[in-house]
């Protein structure tokens, strides 16, 4: 996700590599913050996506208020979801003290962004009122 480079080293850091990093530096209350808010609530709202699809599929009748109520809250996340994104945009743009000390997007980085946007297209077009329609069908 980002690359740093200093006049010794060059480091290139994923989300996890910074989580473990934060973790054995001592400050693991913000290592539990990312891991849960960059890798958890992501895979999370791939999980809850999955199966809103798989119930509406199957045509469930059981639980349709819980999954409208499921459904909301993926919606509302999803407006924080480009937090990650938007944190190493700002680091890239304040680190940069060349030739000291410099910071740059790693490859991952439009991935990242990619599943981000996608989730939260996809989270847009699920018309919720469906989840009602299968149960009645």
């Amino acid at each position: 996700m980002l690359t740093t480079q200093t006049l010794a080293s060059s480091r290139s850091d994923t989300i996890l590599s910074g989580v473990a990093a934060l973790y054995t530096s001592g400050s693991w209350p913000l290592a539990l913050i990312v891991l849960v808010a960059s890798v958890m609530i992501p895979l999370g709202k791939l999980a809850a996506l999955t199966y809103l699809l798989i119930s509406v599929r199957r045509g469930s009748a059981n639980g349709t208020r819980d999954r409208t109520h499921l459904y909301r809250m993926i919606e509302l996340i999803g407006r924080w979801s480009m937090l990650d994104v938007f944190v190493v945009a700002f680091v890239v743009a304040l680190v940069q003290f060349q030739p000291l000390m410099a910071s740059q997007p790693g490859p991952g980085l439009p991935f990242f962004a990619a599943v981000v946007i996608l989730t939260m297209l996809a989270t847009a077009s699920f018309d919720p009122r469906i989840l009602w329609d299968a149960a009645h069908d």
